[in-house]
C-alpha cells in the first residue's frame, strides 16, 4: 500500500478538478491510499468525501499574477509555514510515499517533497507561454524539483521540453480519459433552456476568460450566422477577480442586439443536460490549451466539435472526421465550419458518432487510470 499526498489548486469542478476526482477515486484502494489537500471548501471536496476520500483544507501556495506585492509576499511566507505544518501532521500519521502535485499552479507539494525527501510526481495540465518569466521558470523548476513529470498531452510535453531539453528524461504523456456520463437525471429538452426545437444550439463550455474565445465566437456569430437558426449557449463563470471578461461578453451581446440569440449560464458540475440540448460543441481557444477536456466530453456525448487548430485539442479532434479544426481567431474559417454543421443534421450525426467512437477507443478512463497507477507504482 502506497500512501499518496495529493495537492490540488482548487475545489471546483472544472477540467483539472474533474480529472483529479477521477484520479483519486479510480485508484485501486488495495494499492493506494490518497489524502487530498485543497485550498478551500467547494464541490470537489464534497464529491470526494462522498467517496470516502480524506480531504484537508490548507494553503497550497497557489501561484497568481498579483502575488508579487509586499503584502501578498508576506501572506505567501505565512502560508508556507502554515501549509508545511499541516502536512507534517498528516505525514506523521500516514508516512507518505509520494507527493502528487496536480497542476503547475501549486508549489506546496514541490516544497514539501524536497523538505521531507519524498518522491515528487508533478502532473502538468497547462501550456504556459506568458508571462515569459513564468514560461521560462517552470520548466527549470520541474527539472530540479520533480522526479516524474506527467503531461496531459504531447503539446504540453513539447512546450516544456523545448524550453528545458533535460526534461525529456523524466516526462511521460498520459492523455485524460473522462468517463461517459451516467447521470440519472431526465434528458433535457431545448425548451427547458428557453430555446425552440428548431434552434441549432452551439455550445461553449468553459471559464469566461481571455483565452477561451468567447469574443471570437460572438463576433463570428454577429458577422456570419445571425440569419441562420443557430443560437449560442455559453456555460461558465469568470475567474474570481476577472469578472470584467464576463462584462465584455455582455457588452457585445447588448451592442449587437443578441439578447434573444445568446444564453449565458453559470458553470454546472453536471453537464449532461447541457449536452442533451447541444447540436454543435465549440472550443475556440485563442491560445493553445494543454488538452481540451471539453472537446472530449462533447465527443462522448456524440456531438461534433469545432475547435482551434492548436494545442492538445489537435490530439483529440480529427479534422473532417469528428469535427473541424480552424485557424485561431479566423472568423471566416470558423463560420464556414459552423455553417456546414448548421445546415446538415446528417453531418452533425455522422461526425458526432465518429467522435464518440474515437473517444471510447482512445481516451478511456480505464486506460487513464492504468497509466497513472503504473507511474505511481514505479
Amino acid at each position: 500500500m502506497k500512501n499518496i499526498l495529493v495537492i490540488h489548486q482548487a475545489a471546483e469542478m472544472y477540467g483539472s478538478d474533474r480529472m483529479l476526482y477521477l484520479t483519486v477515486t479510480g485508484l485501486d484502494k488495495t494499492k493506494f491510499f490518497p489524502v487530498v489537500v485543497l485550498p478551500q471548501e467547494g464541490p470537489l471536496k464534497t464529491e470526494l468525501e462522498k467517496q470516502d476520500i480524506k480531504v484537508v483544507v490548507a494553503p497550497v501556495l497557489k501561484v497568481y499574477r498579483s502575488m508579487f506585492t509586499p503584502k501578498n509576499l508576506i501572506r505567501f511566507s505565512k502560508d508556507i509555514k502554515k501549509g508545511i505544518a499541516i502536512l507534517d501532521k498528516l505525514n506523521k500519521q500516514y508516512k507518505f510515499d509520494i507527493v502528487y502535485s496536480n497542476t503547475l499552479a501549486v508549489l506546496l507539494g514541490m516544497m514539501y517533497a524536497r523538505k521531507r525527501k519524498i518522491k515528487h510526481v508533478w502532473h502538468v495540465h497547462e501550456i504556459i507561454v506568458h508571462p515569459k518569466i513564468f514560461a521560462e521558470a517552470y520548466p527549470k523548476l520541474l527539472a530540479k524539483r520533480a522526479d516524474v513529470v506527467i503531461c496531459n498531452s504531447q503539446a504540453t510535453e513539447s512546450n516544456l521540453v523545448n524550453r528545458q531539453p533535460s526534461l525529456s528524461k523524466k516526462t511521460v504523456v498520459v492523455h485524460n480519459g473522462p468517463a461517459v456520463s451516467k447521470s440519472q437525471r431526465e434528458a433535457a429538452t431545448k425548451e427547458d433552456f428557453g430555446f425552440s426545437q428548431q434552434d441549432i444550439i452551439i455550445t461553449l463550455v468553459g471559464r469566461i476568460s481571455r483565452l477561451k474565445g468567447h469574443k471570437w465566437l460572438l463576433n463570428t456569430f454577429t458577422n456570419y450566422l445571425q440569419q441562420t437558426k443557430a443560437k449560442l449557449l455559453l456555460v461558465g463563470s469568470p475567474v474570481p477577480g476577472q469578472e470584467f471578461y464576463e462584462d465584455e461578453v455582455y457588452e457585445i451581446v447588448q451592442t449587437e442586439g443578441l439578447e434573444n440569440k445568446v444564453t449565458v449560464l453559470p458553470f454546472t458540475k453536471s453537464l449532461k443536460q447541457i449536452w442533451d440540448v447541444t447540436d454543435i460543441a465549440v472550443m475556440p481557444s485563442t491560445e493553445a490549451e494543454s488538452f481540451g477536456l471539453v472537446a472530449l466530453e462533447a465527443m462522448l456525448a456524440k456531438k461534433p466539435v469545432v475547435a482551434s487548430n492548436h494545442g492538445g485539442v489537435t490530439e483529440i479532434v480529427v479534422n473532417n472526421e469528428t469535427g473541424y479544426l480552424v485557424e485561431p481567431s479566423n472568423e471566416g474559417e470558423f463560420a464556414d465550419a459552423l455553417l456546414k454543421l448548421i445546415n446538415s443534421a446528417d453531418l452533425r450525426k455522422e461526425l458526432g458518432e465518429k467522435g464518440y467512437e474515437r473517444a471510447i477507443a482512445e481516451f478511456s478512463p480505464e486506460k487513464y487510470i492504468a497509466n497513472i497507477s503504473s507511474i505511481l507504482e514505479g
